[in-house]
């Protein structure tokens, strides 16, 4: 039994050019959606991640809390629930699904969040990583609709570094021989444990290595059983064409390329009215604070708020430094309170 819904949205046609044939939407609420319709906290997910893994910032005891915010959690194109490579049939699956950007991901939740429960106020959007990029995309696309944002550790728009690290990602994933070219019958796992391990030097900082959190926090026996339990574990529990297709959408991130802001980044940023908290981690590989100072100097009602934390692009990430977190639901706490 499936714990989520899917919203058919038709042929949708993408940024690209080209289209999903009978899109599908995948995507789970909590709580329930007030009289006023003005409750409403959207939730998007990040890269290779489903609605459930989002589940570590939701709960009663938390800022994102279900009895009194009506919380949705819309998975992003190619995560493996909504349209995806993996299960988009010929001659639109695996190797020849098409591109999909976040503006597209975005301009469908919109359609979820209209269509289906009649949604004209949000009262926060809020994501992580590529959950951020997104929530960046909701300011600016839809500025009269969002009342505020919190994205924390990502970007408005993928930076040139970003744009490399994820081209090491890529090689690693399709150089083994059994990707074939996205055409696999079955998962190419030395490939998997490749990009594994190139995210592993990324994803947290080099203190964190230094101090052996790996060992002292998250109780792995040594670099070897966490670079093979947490990273390897990981990858190889997804689909190939499925993280390639989330990494495009990621590397071409930009709230600007658009027929509103028709690359403009700046008109783009200066365009989101949102009381706005900005958290990048300042020892984040991916999303330095300096990215965020820039995009926060040309909002016009936004903060930035570094994490101090040496968990790198996982400090208030999923679960796994609760340190992090509680500072994270603070600062939720505050903006939805303001």
């Amino acid at each position: 039994m499936s714990d989520y819904k899917v919203y058919s949205l038709g042929d949708v046609m993408l940024q690209s050019g080209m289209r999903i044939p009978d899109a599908k939407l995948a995507y789970k609420t909590y709580g329930t959606l007030n009289s006023a319709k003005d409750n409403v906290i959207v939730y998007p997910t990040w890269y290779s991640g489903q609605h459930y893994e989002n589940e570590w910032l939701i709960g009663e005891d938390k800022a994102v809390d279900p009895r009194k915010y009506f919380i949705i959690v819309p998975n992003m194109f190619c995560n493996g629930l909504s349209s995806s490579p993996s299960n988009t049939p010929a001659p639109y699956g695996r190797a020849r699904f098409p591109h999909v950007s976040a503006y597209d991901n975005v301009r469908m939740q919109h359609r979820l969040l209209a269509e289906v429960f009649g949604i004209e106020k949000i009262a926060l959007v809020t994501g992580w990583s590529m959950g951020a990029l997104q929530t960046f995309h909701w300011g600016a696309m839809y500025p009269e609709m969002v009342e505020r944002i919190l994205p924390f550790q990502g970007s408005a728009k993928c930076s040139r570094h970003n744009f490399v690290f994820l081209e090491g990602v890529k090689a690693a994933l399709t150089a083994d021989a059994a990707f074939l070219d996205g055409w696999y019958d079955v998962q190419p796992e030395k490939g998997l444990c490749a990009a594994a391990r190139v995210y592993a030097g990324w994803g947290l900082s080099q203190t964190f290595y230094r101090e052996k959190l790996d060992l002292e926090k998250l109780g792995y026996a040594s670099l070897e059983d966490f670079l093979v339990g947490f990273w390897e574990g990981w990858l190889l529990a997804k689909d190939a064409n499925n993280l390639l297709g989330m990494l495009w959408t990621w590397q071409y991130g930009d709230i600007s390329n658009n027929e509103i802001y028709t690359g403009d980044f700046v008109k783009a940023l200066s365009s989101i009215r949102a009381k706005a908290i900005v958290m990048p981690c300042k020892t984040d590989l991916y999303f330095p604070p300096e990215d965020s100072a820039f995009e926060v100097a040309h909002m016009p009602n936004a903060e930035l708020r570094v994490v101090d934390s040496i968990w790198g692009h996982f400090a208030g990430g999923p679960g796994t430094s609760p340190v992090d977190i509680a500072v994270l639901d603070k600062a939720l706490r505050e903006l939805l309170a303001s």
